[in-house]
Parts: structure tokens; sequence; C-alpha cells
């Protein structure tokens, strides 16, 4: 079952969404991008240890599709292309992030981000999707265990780690405020990849909910 999550930027004003297929259920409520006091000050350093104990191999607890801008699917299971990245995600035709017009950058594909840090900032499991991932699970994401060019298994697909450094924004600062954002960046946050990680697709197929992501 998908689920469509309408994200409203800090100005208050609603991306236009496409109207679902009659073959999904009705969009859900929207949901408010920023938090009610952006600036609560919470001691975030006090999960690394949290974060750092996350197991080697992981297991994917959510999935999360980007038809367009500032819209999220929450889906059970999804394609994985060499080519498209994710199907049905907009990877491909947004292009590459750091130049204007130029084609989507090989190296941002997918993104993974590890629910230990979502969990620590937002209990609020439904607007786990405004931080703007793909693949979510409980999962040791480290430079150390994970360097660049390592190749895992998720599902019966093959990615490979990017040395493109997946880095936060306003948008993430004034979702989940700036004390997370601030904490995912700091000496630690960066070693620990608190805010995700690139992969690209080598080999292609479904994922599902529930897979493992392991070491090839």
């Amino acid at each position: 079952m998908a689920t469509i999550l309408v994200v409203r930027d800090t100005s208050g004003m609603t991306e236009p969404t496409a109207p679902a297929p009659a073959s999904t259920p009705a969009p859900a409520a929207p949901v408010v991008g920023a938090l009610a006091n952006p600036h609560l000050q919470r001691d975030l350093a006090a999960q690394n240890g949290y974060v750092a104990a996350a197991p080697a191999e992981g297991v994917i607890s959510m999935l999360v599709c980007r038809p367009s801008r500032d819209q999220r699917t929450v889906v059970e299971s999804v394609v994985l292309d060499p080519e498209e990245g994710m199907v049905g995600d907009d990877w491909r035709a947004r292009g590459s992030w750091a130049t204007t017009g130029m084609p989507a950058n090989i190296d941002a594909q997918i993104t993974i981000m590890s629910t230990r840090v979502l969990e620590s900032f937002e209990a609020d499991r439904s607007r786990w999707p405004l931080a703007g991932d793909q693949i979510y699970a409980d999962m040791d994401l480290s430079i150390a265990t994970l360097p660049v060019g390592t190749q895992l298994r998720i599902g019966g697909t093959l990615v490979e780690v990017t040395p493109l450094p997946h880095t936060g924004c306003s948008k993430f600062a004034a979702r989940f405020g700036h004390d997370a954002h601030k904490w995912v960046w700091s000496e630690d946050g960066k070693a620990l990849r608190m805010r995700g990680m690139y992969v690209k697709v080598l080999e292609g197929g479904e994922i599902r909910l529930g897979d493992a992501i392991r070491r090839a």
C-alpha cells in the first residue's frame, strides 16, 4: 500500500501535486514540514553510542519514492534500476543538484539513512519521509564500516557506496530542528554518516520491506 505525503515548506505554501491514480489510495492529509519550535534545544550527542552500535547488516524498515519535488510515496516494494535509479523517483528527471542543466549525478542515485538517527530526534515515524531519503534501515552506515566502493546486496539487487557525501540542507533543519542538523554534521555525525549515504545501482531488481542489506 502506498501513502502519499504532501510536504509544506517553511513559507506555508504547498507544492502542487498530481492526482493519485485510481488504483492507489487517496492521498493522506498534508504533513507540515516545519517543527512547531525548530529552536528547541536537544542534547543529541548523547545518542552517538546508540547510533554507533547499529548492526553491520540491516533490514529495510521503510521505502520512500519521490515522484516530484516535495512529494513522498511510502511503498512496500519498488524496483531499482542501473539507469533510472529507483523506478518512479524523480532522481533522473531532476538532474544534478550541483550543476543546473546537467544530467543526474550517478553518485547521488539512491540514498540510505539510519533509522537510529531519525529515532533520536523524531518520534513520529510518519514524518521520517520528510528527511528526503529513499531506503531506511537499522544499520551501521559509518565510513569505517562501509568505505567508498563497498558493494551491498539489497534483496536481489547490487549497489555500491559512492564517494559523494550526503549533505544536509535548510529544509532538513526546518523540518527536524537546528540541533538535529548540527548533530548530523558534527565530526561524529560525519564519521557515522548520520545524514545518510549515497549508493548507485549495479544490478537492478525489486526490493521490499524486510529485505536484508548486507555486504556482497
